[in-house]
């Protein structure tokens, strides 16, 4: 079958032979994006050839399940992610800031596939070569034996060398770097990560090898490229965390094979990646006594319940415009907790700067969040100090009410095992029974909870 170049509008989807800045079709400008199309000598053999009757078309009930089996990455923090593990055929997609750590990880989770499982793997590399890959393992103290690597950007040397070794697990290193002669854009073009990403698709549906693709990720934090890079793939992972912090976080954003929204923990030490098996521990400050504006919140990642502290500071602004400032949280989010503290409980923010913070680098996206962000910012505006082994989880409606969360009881015993001792919740979380040596305090309004920590 040949192949041709065309130009098709991202917009209308009309077609022209060179890229011209406005389509002619629909008007649009700057919507020509580069393509490959595939023609035969007859048209009718681009179809399947089944015929007009349906019978390809099955009942669902009819299908037989095909046992998916689970190769371990030798990360459990990384197979907890995935939903248990790499799927053969999978296509896991692996975004991140510069620097944050993606190859280091990879390059652990191969050696440690390659070592423990005791099967082939390939990791293909475009932005480093050959010595630089070696030099970086051997100070992370990682056994060089284990692991084959090859430094390619040609999509279809990549895809020739990988037949020949026919590893379970490949890493391509990074999409944005591959390229197809096929194609006369440069490489990171939206042409070129779009068709270098559904020929290795192709390839890992077709051999069962599971391949991590890594991508570069924009200023705003998404993965360079078009956006049906993350539809051709099965799962897309995010490596998050302050480039100067000890911890790193990777989130699935999408999971074929698992849930979304796990997460796992990670603190870089100077030999890689080691896993953090219970962030509560580590992400929790002590104070030597108990301080204004803080407060221990229960979150809830995926599966697994965590206790990240919760810090908020409000300061009398200078500014004729008070700032709103988050760190790890929605800034709007911020802004519709103090509109409702001034409405239905008399708190007024408006003429100072509220800044919040979640310690530890950890980003809350939740809303049982809430709770806990408003009795911060009350305890710093009246300088009223929280007791320290008191946790809160709720969310917060626009008429002041408060709203049960899921996972109620595991947030509660994660806190008790941590030995906190007492509880603000939602009327609708109250857990049957509850844990030893726990006070629970039940709150169906702001108010209620509020009276709580400003009577004592």
């Amino acid at each position: 079958m040949k192949t041709k170049t065309v130009f098709q509008c991202q917009n209308c989807g009309a077609t022209a032979s060179k890229w011209m800045g406005q389509c002619l079709s629909c008007g649009a400008w700057n919507t020509l994006v580069e393509s490959v199309l595939s023609v035969g000598t007859d048209s009718r053999k681009r179809f399947s050839g089944k015929s007009k009757s349906g019978s390809g078309v099955k009942n669902l009930s009819s299908v037989e399940l095909e046992q998916q089996d689970r190769l371990s990455t030798g990360l459990s923090e990384l197979d907890r992610v995935l939903g248990g593990g790499l799927v053969a055929g999978s296509v896991v997609l692996l975004g991140g800031d510069p620097g944050i750590g993606k190859t280091t990880l990879l390059l652990q989770s191969l050696i440690a596939v390659a070592k423990i499982g005791a099967l082939d793997t390939l990791y293909i590399s475009g932005e480093e070569s050959a010595s630089q890959l070696a030099i970086r393992a051997k100070r992370l103290g990682l056994e060089l034996e284990h692991l084959d690597i090859l430094t390619e950007t040609d999509i279809d040397s990549m895809i020739t060398e990988t037949k020949a070794v026919k590893p379970s697990v490949l890493v391509v290193d990074s999409i944005q770097t591959s390229y197809s002669d096929v194609l006369q854009s440069p490489p990171g073009s939206v042409a070129q990560v779009r068709e270098c990403a559904s020929r290795l698709v192709s390839f890992a549906k077709s051999n069962g090898t599971a391949i991590f693709l890594v991508g570069h990720v924009t200023k705003d934090g998404s993965i360079a490229g078009p956006r049906v890079l993350e539809h051709l793939v099965d799962t897309t992972l995010y490596f998050e965390g302050e480039s100067d912090g000890p911890y790193r976080m990777i989130r699935a954003i999408k999971n074929r094979f698992g849930p979304v929204n796990e997460l796992g923990v990670f603190a870089m030490t100077d030999r890689g990646l080691r896993e953090v098996t219970n962030p509560s521990a580590i992400l929790l400050s002590r104070h030597e006594e108990p301080v204004p504006g803080s407060v221990v919140m229960v979150t809830r990642e995926g599966t697994r319940p965590m206790l990240v502290e919760v810090q908020a500071l409000v300061n009398e602004s200078q500014l004729g415009n008070p700032r709103r400032v988050t760190v790890g949280l929605d800034q709007n989010r911020l802004s519709m907790l103090l509109a409702v503290l001034n409405r239905h409980c008399s708190v007024a923010t408006g003429e100072s700067d509220v800044f919040a913070n979640i310690v530890g680098g950890v980003r809350v996206g939740e809303t049982g969040a809430d709770l806990a962000i408003a009795i911060a910012v009350v305890s710093s505006l009246y300088d009223k100090a929280l007791r320290p082994d008191m946790v809160v989880f709720g969310e917060i409606g626009l008429a002041g009410e408060i709203r049960p969360v899921i996972g109620g009881t595991e947030r509660l015993k994660e806190a008790s095992k941590h030995g906190f001792a007492y509880a603000i919740i939602p009327a609708g979380n109250v857990p049957k029974p509850i844990p030893d040596g726990m006070e629970v305090k039940v709150v169906t309004r702001l108010e209620e909870a509020l009276k709580l920590i400003t009577s004592r």
